[in-house]
């Protein structure tokens, strides 16, 4: 709860989805699970699994897969773009290796004939671009380098974005990628909503270890 002159804002974590160890929970039920295959063809099971349809998917780097496919389990069925304009809509991510599993394929391309279309994806954000191009979502972004999920930090970027009337809504969380370590961790905050949990740094990172 936060106080902006007379104004009681109350934010809530409307649902989360986390992507680790060959596992999918939404809510924290398990929807999903393909533990002992390598990341791509796990990335891949996800999307044949949920049935999604979007080509492009195929295009992407493994950080904007995971970031991408954690995202659409997040807001299937939130109504998002029906409840807020595009331009509410923010979007808050970190990870600790940047886009560094995709700058190294992008190196070992350079010894023969450098790729561009391995080359798009040498910057962490671009699994932000993904997000909003998919969900036409306009509203301000950011993405953070840590060395670890900081839920304090993430929890005062978004609550400024949304005290200051800058976002109606926030997908928020960590999405990182190193090899075949990874994790996602999503969360969709919204404000006045009754019967969810609240939006805080504990309840953040609670979430964000409940399935390690």
């Amino acid at each position: 709860m936060t106080s902006k002159g007379n104004l009681i804002i109350n934010k809530h974590i409307t649902g989360s989805c986390t992507i680790q160890g060959g596992i999918v929970h939404k809510d924290a039920v398990e929807l999903f699970s393909n533990a002992g295959t390598s990341l791509p063809d796990f990335l891949l099971s996800i999307y044949q699994h949920f049935a999604f349809n979007y080509p492009k998917f195929y295009k992407m780097d493994n950080l904007s897969k995971l970031g991408w496919l954690a995202s659409e389990i997040l807001l299937k069925d939130a109504g998002l773009k029906e409840a807020y304009e595009p331009a509410g809509v923010a979007v808050v991510l970190a990870n600790a290796n940047s886009s560094l599993d995709n700058d190294l394929k992008y190196v070992k391309t350079i010894a023969e004939i450098a790729s561009p279309s391995v080359f798009v994806y040498t910057l962490p954000n671009i699994v932000i671009g993904e997000i909003c191009i998919r969900n036409n979502f306009k509203g301000e972004h950011a993405f953070f380098i840590q060395e670890e999920f900081d839920s304090e930090f993430i929890y005062k970027q978004v609550s400024y974005l949304m005290d200051q009337k800058l976002a109606s809504a926030c997908i928020c969380g960590w999405v990182d990628v190193l090899g075949n370590d990874y994790k996602a961790a999503l969360y969709l905050i919204e404000r006045e909503v009754t019967n969810a949990l609240a939006f805080s740094p504990q309840n953040l990172a609670s979430v964000f270890n409940s399935e390690n």
